[in-house]
């Protein structure tokens, strides 16, 4: 699965130190490193260096270097714990500055509602289709049904899609009930004490 990563100016730049010599950021490639931390900033799960690598596009020991020095920042995990080291990010850290990217976007808090009445529609939906209860129960219907592998590559395709769906919703469902408090400090009277 292919993991994009939508980066703001800000990660842009500080990913160079500053803006590209052509003015536009998003004209420059993008180091090993910086597509590292774009794939390992967005896993779903826990990830080991081999699958980031992969994703990644460049070679395990300068991953692995990477994902070092993004734990040491203490903007990834590391669990030891089981038969290989994986990573993943500080969920919590980045659902916030993605409530605060969406309240500073031009959005409004009724733009966000209607999408978050879509993204549950779609779940409904499949819900209905499928007639499972979560992403597992529909990986469960593959081996459950002979299906050609077309409708076993869908199934896993929505599976996939629900996941990150329900992600999702929890970071906009958070950026609605906290659209107050991630308000820029402009729009409260000055600097937040």
């Amino acid at each position: 699965m292919s993991v994009t990563y939508i980066t703001t100016k800000y990660e842009r730049c500080s990913m160079t130190g500053g803006e590209s010599s052509s003015g536009d950021p998003m004209e420059r490639q993008h180091t090993g490193e910086d597509r590292v931390r774009m794939v390992a900033r967005q896993v779903s799960e826990p990830r080991t260096a081999n699958w980031i690598a992969s994703e990644a596009d460049w070679s395990h020991g300068p991953t692995k270097r990477a994902l070092e020095r993004l734990v040491d920042d203490g903007i990834l995990y590391r669990d030891d714990t089981g038969t290989q080291t994986t990573y993943f990010p500080d969920y919590r850290r980045q659902s916030i500055k993605e409530a605060i990217r969406l309240r500073d976007s031009d959005h409004t808090v009724e733009d966000l509602t209607e999408r978050l009445t879509e993204m549950n529609a779609q779940i409904r939906g499949w819900k209905d289709e499928f007639d499972v209860e979560s992403p597992n129960q529909l990986r469960g219907t593959i081996a459950d049904q002979v299906l050609d592998v077309t409708e076993e590559d869908r199934r896993r395709e929505i599976a996939r899609e629900w996941e990150q769906l329900k992600r999702r919703i929890e970071i906009v469902g958070f950026a609605i009930r906290e659209w107050d408090f991630v308000a820029p400090a402009t729009e409260c009277g000055g600097a937040r004490r």
